[in-house]
C-alpha cells in the first residue's frame, strides 16, 4: 500500500499495490502495521457496505460526536463516487475546509477519513457500491451532519442531486452549529 497525505492533516489517499499474474491480482486493502507506521492505526470495529441504485445519489455530510467519533477507510468497489471530507476539528489550521476526489472501482484508491471529519459522497454511476472499515460502532445519539449544499463549505458537487434521503435534507447548516 502507498499512503499519500492530503492537504487536510491526517487524511490520506491509500493506493493499493496489486501483485498480478495470469489469474488477476492480489492486494492488501488494510494492514495494521502499515497504518501504525503512518500513525493511522485504528481498531476496526465495523465493516460496512452501501449500495446506491442511481447516478447522482448523495449521502452526507455525516459524522459522530465525541466520544463516538469515527475514522473510516472508504473504497468504491463498484461504479464511482465523488468523495468529500470536511475538517471539523476546531483547533485545525484547515478547519471547515474540504477535500474531494473521485474513487472508482478501477483506480483502486481508498480514502482514509480521520476522526473529526464530516464525510459524504455523490455517485457518478448507477449501481455504485461503497465499502467502509470504521473504527467505532454507529451510535444514533451521537450521529450528526451538515447540509451537503452548505455555503460554508463551498462544495461543487459534479452531478445534479438525483436522490437524497429526507434525513440528509433535514440536516442543519453549519453556521447554526459552529462546533461539532
Amino acid at each position: 500500500m502507498k499512503l499519500t497525505e492530503l492537504s487536510l492533516r491526517g487524511a490520506y489517499v491509500v493506493s493499493i499495490e496489486p501483485v498480478e499474474d495470469e489469474r488477476g491480482y492480489f492486494a492488501q486493502t488494510f494492514n495494521r502495521e502499515e497504518f501504525a507506521w503512518q500513525s493511522l492505526e485504528r481498531h476496526v470495529e465495523v465493516a460496512a457496505v452501501a449500495f446506491n441504485r442511481k447516478k447522482g445519489t448523495l449521502r452526507g455530510l455525516h459524522f459522530q460526536l465525541a466520544p463516538y467519533q469515527e475514522a473510516k477507510l472508504v473504497r468504491c468497489t463498484r461504479g464511482a463516487i465523488y468523495d468529500v471530507i470536511v475538517d471539523l476539528r476546531p483547533d485545525s489550521p484547515t478547519y471547515t475546509r474540504h477535500y474531494s476526489l473521485v474513487l472508482r472501482a478501477e483506480n483502486r484508491e481508498q480514502l482514509f477519513v480521520p476522526e473529526g471529519f464530516a464525510h459524504g459522497y455523490q455517485t457518478l454511476a448507477d449501481d455504485t457500491e461503497v465499502s467502509y472499515l470504521i473504527s467505532a460502532p454507529y451510535v444514533a445519539k451521537a450521529s450528526r451532519g451538515y447540509r451537503y449544499d452548505d455555503p460554508s463549505f463551498r462544495i461543487n458537487w459534479p452531478e445534479r442531486v438525483a436522490m437524497i434521503s429526507e434525513r440528509d435534507l433535514a440536516l442543519p447548516y453549519f453556521h447554526h452549529h459552529p462546533r461539532p
